[in-house]
């Protein structure tokens, strides 16, 4: 399949970036990485597509650096970049995920050109990013969270999802959340492959040893009760009560950083974007 076969939908006309996006934009949203990493892979296609995949030097087992960089960059330029950045940044995971696809013979059928399953990949991205702002700086309004939302959508839209695919309003979205989590399976490949994100099983034994244990129970907190009980991961009120004290310490922290530091690693991703389009370097 070429790139050129992929039907393209423009990319919307965007205004500014609003207020509520720039702040949600912060490094301490790293801490939920591997649960809305989970989250994205619960679905058996998605699991399959990543933990097979065919492209070696995007995966995150085997390249976790190079792949850390990929996907924020990407979650960087879908929310703060230019129209012309999306589109630039599109055509460049276009040529990624033409070799992200199941062959004949394979259990489970997947094209990383799915919509229905980048529709369910863009919806986790914005569901942590919500997850994240209430977390760290309280219950948004609902005219607050609408604007939030809309702006999510370039989640979707900076891949092959058209916009008006994206459910219209935060209502609907929550019925299509709802509906979508009822689809969550994995299976022993994309069990054993996540719980070894989880225990971070990619990182050199000694780095995993020591912050596996830390990384378990982070992300544990962080996903909803039906991938937990989907991977077997156990979870108790006291489990609930130390993340909850975690949770507290990281939002005073957040809120006592620069709003430069704050944003860090993403403003830097956003840069070295910029400067790897101006110079003609792979941007993915």
């Amino acid at each position: 399949m070429s790139s050129a076969a992929v039907p393209q939908e423009e990319i919307p006309v965007s205004g500014p970036v609003p207020q509520i996006v720039r702040d949600s934009v912060t490094g301490l949203a790293l801490a939920a990485a591997t649960a809305n990493i989970i989250m994205q892979l619960s679905r058996l296609p998605v699991g399959h597509g990543v933990a097979e995949s065919k492209v070696e030097s995007g995966r995150l087992d085997k390249h976790p650096v190079k792949r850390g960089r990929t996907t924020l960059s990407y979650v960087a330029v879908a929310m703060l970049g230019t129209d012309a950045e999306r589109a630039l940044m599109r055509r460049e995971v276009n040529r990624s995920h033409q070799q992200v696809r199941s062959g004949p013979g394979d259990p489970v059928a997947y094209n990383a050109f799915d919509r229905d399953l980048q529709l369910w990949v863009a919806a986790c991205l914005y569901l942590g990013t919500e997850q994240i702002y209430e977390l760290l700086h309280g219950e948004l309004d609902p005219e607050t969270i609408e604007v939030l939302y809309q702006h999510g959508a370039r989640f979707g839209t900076t891949l092959q999802v058209p916009q008006d695919m994206w459910p219209a309003d935060r209502a609907a979205f929550e019925a299509y959340w709802n509906a979508s989590v009822a689809l969550v399976r994995t299976d022993e490949t994309t069990r054993s492959f996540l719980l070894d994100l989880t225990d971070l099983k990619f990182l050199p034994a000694p780095l995993a040893q020591l912050g596996g244990p830390v990384n378990r129970f982070v992300t544990t907190g962080f996903l909803p009760q039906e991938f937990r009980d989907e991977l077997g991961l156990p979870w108790s009120a006291r489990s609930q009560a130390h993340f909850d004290r975690y949770i507290r310490l990281t939002a005073r922290l957040n809120r006592a950083l620069p709003p430069l530091i704050r944003a860090f690693p993403f403003n830097a991703y956003l840069w070295d974007f910029r400067r790897r389009v101006r110079a003609g370097r792979p941007i993915t």
